[in-house]
């Protein structure tokens, strides 16, 4: 079970509650073993002269400690939590990424566009799936696999281009960082809508389009 300690203030769907006490392991191992999710460690963050850098030895990684380690990581990624405890044993301090087009796609939002969908997706009633924010200010969706392929059609079915607004899907060959990965010094992600058995039965792509494309296009 998810544990909610601590949210950020504002409306009860924008609600952001902070994982804390629990290890990365242990966090990747309950995404495999009670989410079924596929996991996989990516790079972590390591002291130099007082500064945090990323393991991956790029003073400009522009996701330190929050990538890929290793090329070959698609084959990498596990949905078995003994595996995933074992991999997380030999690096600790490891961020955990979630392979999507898999279990799940995400549909990745500029944050403004995001809080602002919520609160109508809260008003229409809509059942969601989890959603992350991440410290470089996306909220990311999560949604039935296929999403990738789709979403173009759907956002054009409503009258706009999927070139005229901030939106983007995670599908197949991408990933997405998960709580309480850090980026840096930049923060944590976090949930948004945190994963509950309430919503272990994903949104399709369809059901949150139009919210999302109406709240991106109001953000331009």
């Amino acid at each position: 079970m998810f544990i909610v300690e601590e949210t950020i203030p504002g409306t009860e769907a924008a609600q952001i509650p902070k994982q804390r006490g629990d290890s990365l392991l242990d966090t990747a191992v309950r995404y495999a073993e009670e989410r079924h999710w596929d996991v996989f460690p990516g790079t972590w963050l390591e002291a130099v002269a007082g500064v945090q850098r990323c393991s991956c030895g790029d003073a400009a990684c522009p996701a330190p400690g929050a990538h890929p380690a290793r090329p070959d990581w698609e084959s990498q990624a596990t949905g078995s939590a003994t595996v995933a405890r074992r991999m997380w044993q030999k690096q600790p301090t490891a961020s955990i990424l979630l392979p999507t087009g898999r279990t799940f796609d995400a549909i990745s939002v500029p944050e403004t566009a995001g809080f602002l969908a919520l609160a109508r997706m809260e008003r229409m009633e809509l059942t969601l799936g989890p959603v992350t924010l991440t410290p470089d200010r996306r909220m990311e969706f999560f949604v039935l696999p296929g999403a990738a392929a789709k979403v173009p059609d759907l956002v054009r079915k409503i009258g706009w281009s999927v070139s005229s607004l901030d939106l983007s899907v995670l599908g197949e060959g991408a990933y997405v960082a998960a709580p309480p990965t850090r980026f840096g010094s930049r923060g944590a992600v976090q949930w948004a809508c945190r994963p509950t058995p309430a919503n272990r039965w994903l949104p399709d792509a369809e059901e949150l389009i139009s919210p999302l494309a109406y709240a991106c296009g109001r953000d331009r």
